[in-house]
């Protein structure tokens, strides 16, 4: 993928001399439609408005950008600051989030329509984010082998797998452990944590890179030209410490940073930094659902983001580079995110309202069906679905965070009243729905 470099301000005012320059800022022609925030890259192939050449009209826009663009303490290899702007397609997403993903509103009345469901979900959230996020780096182990492994405990038998199992652990460790308050020991602990047993270089894991080491670069995707070259790695201490105190700022500090705009940008501050020898854009997403956990925004948790990033990869790696193409404005990388976002909440509720409209259908089976737990509902609610599956104790205590006693007493409990089936497999037992459940159910229930 190529960007064409964006002209400056000051190379169009050279270039086109005073006059001109002066004709494009005096113009009264529209600039671009106010929901499109285009890259010179793609505004060069349009038809300028009438009296104003393309490279005019380039002026007129940056100029106006240039108003109103807010600083980040993020600065580039040379010293430039970042910074970033929010026209009214970035308010109207950021509107959206903060009803549907912060606030009391609609989708949270469908998530806790999944009451008995307990901490099921969140579970299987985590695994999902952690299967998508190391595919986007590589990860070629299945989605369906990746969970059945997660669930199951085993252990992790190549590089791909390891990767997810890692992520899982990332992802376990930022919800539990790391608090509000982010120092860089705790994301040396998370890239630790992502990147165990799976560099050339084990003693890589967990450090940012040194003065001396070869610096990681990033490659377009056929391997061949370099296209980030990340700074040098003497400033990435200090660099590390001022994204800590990006992270850790409030909505009460001047200037206002909205806290979903603060989140999108530790993620691309993080991966324009590449501290480490691998990992970056893994611990770059756990930094991100880091922050919005921390603002309160708990639908967060439940998003498909790294699926989505790897469903439109190619538009992903070219928001960071029309980032890096014209000045620092990391306003494409935010409105590419911010639409990832807006996405993954519609695609989260109309999951949700099929999964709760699915389960209606089987509690109605499971009316009147005494002395089951929330637990139990949801597994026979799941076996009703899928007569196939197999189920452990291992697996049930994984997916509720319940201890094995406990799974094997929600198991043996649905096995001696005939809902599930039991049989040994070499030290263990497996347990699979009744081969009649749907009938069994009704009799239970009267």
């Amino acid at each position: 993928m190529f960007v064409t470099p964006a002209p400056t301000i000051d190379e169009l005012i050279d270039e086109l001399g005073t006059d001109a320059a002066l004709a494009a800022v005096t113009t009264p022609a529209a600039v671009i439609p106010r929901d499109r925030y285009l890259h010179w890259d793609k505004l060069r192939h349009l038809d300028p408005p009438e009296a104003l050449s393309g490279r005019q009209w380039w002026l007129k826009i940056k100029l106006a950008r240039s108003e109103e663009l807010r600083e980040l303490p993020l600065t580039d290899r040379d010293g430039n600051h970042f910074g970033y702007t929010l026209p009214d397609v970035a308010l109207r997403h950021l509107h959206e989030i903060d009803q549907r993903a912060g606030g009391q509103l609609g989708m949270d009345a469908t998530v806790t329509s999944e009451r008995r469901a307990g901490s099921r979900f969140i579970v299987n959230s985590l695994m999902e984010e952690a299967i998508r996020s190391s595919q986007l780096e590589g990860a070629t182990t299945s989605r369906v082998e990746a969970k059945r492994m997660l669930r199951s405990g085993r252990v992790a038998r190549n590089r791909s797998e390891r990767m997810i199992v890692n992520n899982y652990r990332a992802l376990q460790l930022m919800r539990e452990e790391v608090g509000t308050t982010l120092a860089p020991e705790a994301i040396l602990e998370l890239h630790r944590v992502v990147t165990e047993g799976t560099l050339r270089d084990p003693g890589a894991a967990g450090r940012l890179q040194r003065p001396g080491d070869e610096r990681v670069t990033v490659h377009a995707r056929d391997g061949g030209r370099i296209v980030h070259l990340p700074p040098p790695a003497e400033q990435l201490p200090e660099r590390m410490r001022l994204l800590c105190d990006f992270a850790n700022g409030d909505a009460g500090e001047e200037p206002f940073v909205h806290p979903v705009v603060r989140a999108i940008l530790l993620h691309f501050w993080l991966a324009y930094d590449h501290p480490f020898e691998d990992g970056n854009g893994r611990t770059a997403r756990i930094l991100f659902f880091w922050s919005m956990r921390r603002s309160g925004y708990w639908l967060a948790e439940y998003l498909p983001i790294s699926r989505l990033i790897r469903a439109a990869q190619a538009r992903y790696g070219r928001a960071f580079l029309e980032t890096e193409t014209d000045q620092g404005d990391t306003t494409y990388f935010l409105l590419n995110q911010l639409e990832t976002i807006v996405t993954a909440i519609g695609d989260l509720d109309r999951y949700l309202r099929r999964k709760v409209a699915e389960q209606h259908d089987v509690e109605r089976l499971l009316e009147g069906v005494e002395d089951l737990n929330g637990r139990q509902l949801v597994l026979l609610t799941h076996a009703a679905k899928h007569p196939d599956h197999t189920y452990t104790l291992d697996g049930h205590a994984r997916s509720h965070r319940v201890t094995h006693e406990t799974a094997r007493a929600d198991l043996n409990r649905l096995a001696e009243r005939g809902l599930l089936g039991r049989r040994r497999r070499g030290h263990r037992y497996v347990f699979s729905p009744a081969p009649d459940l749907p009938r069994r159910l009704k009799e239970s229930s009267r």
